[in-house]
């Protein structure tokens, strides 16, 4: 029988019981549509301890370097090859911290499982069952709850978010505002690719991840194949321009779903989506087609001839207790933002992508239902 232990990180029983039903929920519903191999449901005593844990271990050092782990609530027989430690280690801050630089690599969990009346770590592992209760620490004070997709593919979707005293609890419903983008869907976990029958993963998403990764801020713009429309809206001539366009990652994306399963396909579009958000480093914007061809970076936004300025967006975060509202551009971000708004308000096909230096990033598009810019802020989903 687990014995509760004390719990100091307030937060963490703040939003312990609503994490709580949410895995019940979830896995209650995954029951019923005949999904098998599901994780066990994480209860409050444990929600609170992991998170206590992880927390007060981010705010530690090894070597002068703060810890990036991942923790999973899982038996190590409900995973595939796990690495099982001869001696469990005692889940606690500096045991956390101690064993850091060893598993900070992306896709590493520790396990962490019940031992008589305690939690221990007991080793780690590369695969998870859906709705794995997991907590990722990308740095110190910042804590991710999240889980492992019923589909297996793409990003893990995000459950909700812990910076020190803050809480913010993804809120899926969000989904369901007029023209939402199918990004934000997509991020939310309901536009799975098996319901298509696609394994292919959202590649605006993996440029979201890596826009954001770099930490240097950028923009990048996505046009209709085939329309020039683009160009009025853009400064000439254009310094950077690809003549003809670079088509490696529309290639990649053209080929059979069969190849998109091998490990070589993914590996082949992981270096292009870097390549090309690396380019978004660069001052100006980076521009795409919605078929993936690049075909500048470094430009400069303009307001076309006899257009007027941006004067009010639709400002929407998928975190629950905020509300969509309309604000004037410049209360959201500087420069770099107004610009992208100023884009869609006269590019109403197109998609702009920014990221800011501080982490925060927006989705802007044109809400026909609304005919006004929406931004949307989803860097609580990029974590």
């Amino acid at each position: 029988m687990y014995t509760p232990r004390p719990i100091t990180y307030q937060a963490a029983q703040l939003i312990a019981p609503q994490v709580e039903d949410l895995f019940k929920g979830k896995l209650q519903s995954a029951l019923e549509s005949g999904t098998d191999g599901l994780a066990p449901a994480p209860p409050r005593p444990v929600i609170e301890a992991i998170l206590d844990t992880a927390f007060w271990a981010s705010l530690r050092r090894e070597e002068g370097q703060s810890p990036k782990i991942s923790l999973a609530f899982l038996p190590p027989e409900q995973t595939e090859q796990p690495l099982l430690f001869e001696h469990t280690l005692s889940l606690s801050p500096g045991g956390l911290t101690k064993i850091a630089p060893g598993v900070e690599r992306p896709g590493i969990h520790l396990g962490v499982w019940f031992e008589q009346d305690e939690l221990r770590v007991w080793g780690t592992t590369r695969t998870v069952p859906s709705y794995c209760f997991v907590v990722d620490v990308p740095e110190p004070g910042l804590l991710v709850i999240k889980h492992r997709r019923t589909d297996g593919y793409g990003k893990f979707a995000n459950v909700a978010v812990l910076k020190g005293d803050q809480v913010k609890l993804v809120d899926e419903y969000s989904a369901n505002l007029p023209d939402c983008p199918e990004q934000l869907t997509s991020l939310l976990g309901l536009s799975a690719p098996s319901a298509t029958g696609s394994t292919t993963p959202n590649v605006l998403i993996q440029l979201a991840v890596s826009m954001r990764a770099h930490k240097r801020g950028g923009t990048l713009l996505v046009v209709p194949a085939g329309s020039m429309d683009w160009q009025k809206s853009i400064v000439q001539p254009i310094s950077y321009a690809i003549q003809p366009a670079f088509c490696a990652l529309a290639d990649l994306m053209k080929q059979e779903e069969e190849k998109k399963k091998r490990s070589r396909w993914q590996e082949s579009l992981r270096r292009e989506v870097e390549s090309i958000a690396g380019l978004t480093a660069v001052d100006g914007a980076t521009l795409i087609t919605d078929t993936y061809d690049l075909l500048a970076f470094g430009v400069k936004i303009g307001r076309p001839r006899g257009s007027e300025p941006v004067s009010r967006l639709l400002f929407t975060e998928p975190v629950k207790g905020t509300r969509a509202t309309v604000i004037h551009p410049s209360q959201h971000g500087g420069t770099r933002h107004l610009s992208a708004a100023q884009f869609i308000h006269d590019q109403h096909k197109a998609l702009a992508l920014v990221a800011s230096q501080d982490g925060s990033f927006t989705i802007f598009a044109w809400s026909p239902c609304e005919e006004m810019v929406q931004a949307h802020r989803i860097d609580t989903l990029l974590l």
